[in-house]
């Protein structure tokens, strides 16, 4: 696969539209700390940020939440370099044990969730004693992996358009710009 020229990549930044800045994507980070801190202060969680979109929330969502919990990363997919999804395979599996614990998973962006479904899935069947997802971003459409399908912690809804920033990506570039933009014409 060849790598993208960066040049379209500076200019897809410079024509992007801007749908949060950085203070509205904290304010949501600090709401999402206050609700998730509300819910799990006194019940040993183990967090568990899923990998690569996962890495900006995560971190900073962890900064938010000033109680005793138990972090890691998993990097799981279905998709195997193709376009479509297979069976979920683990790049890396959860390496904190959190049978008998609460776990939330942390994710960039839930769009149709396939993958995240099947992450929360796998916690369930392995022992967890709750299973609930946070994610930064949720794409407002009717194409959702199940019917209905909602985090129990969300930042920010957006319409259904083509994002980056805050850990999403823009063909691997952007997952540092400094708030959650959209690519012009996607």
């Amino acid at each position: 696969m060849s790598r993208p020229n960066l040049d379209e990549i500076k200019q897809v930044y410079i024509e992007s539209d801007l749908l949060f800045s950085e203070s509205e994507v904290a304010q949501a980070i600090d709401k999402m700390g206050a609700e998730i801190s509300a819910d799990l202060a006194d019940q040993d969680p183990v967090i568990f940020s899923i990998m690569n979109g996962g890495l900006v929330i995560g971190g900073q969502l962890l900064t938010r939440l000033n109680f005793p919990l138990e972090a890691s990363y998993l990097h799981a997919t279905r998709y195997r370099n193709t376009t479509s999804g297979h069976e979920l395979e683990w790049k890396v599996p959860p390496m904190i044990e959190f049978k008998g614990r609460p776990v939330l998973v942390v994710d960039d962006i839930l769009d149709e969730g396939h993958t995240l479904v099947e992450v929360m899935k796998y916690f369930e069947r392995e022992g967890a004693s709750s299973v609930e997802a946070a994610v930064l971003i949720e794409k407002e459409h009717d194409r959702k992996a199940t019917p209905g399908l909602k985090a129990r912690y969300t930042g920010l809804t957006i319409p259904d358009r083509y994002i980056f920033g805050y850990g999403m990506d823009y063909k691997g570039y952007w997952r540092n710009a400094p708030g959650i933009f959209a690519v012009k014409g996607l």
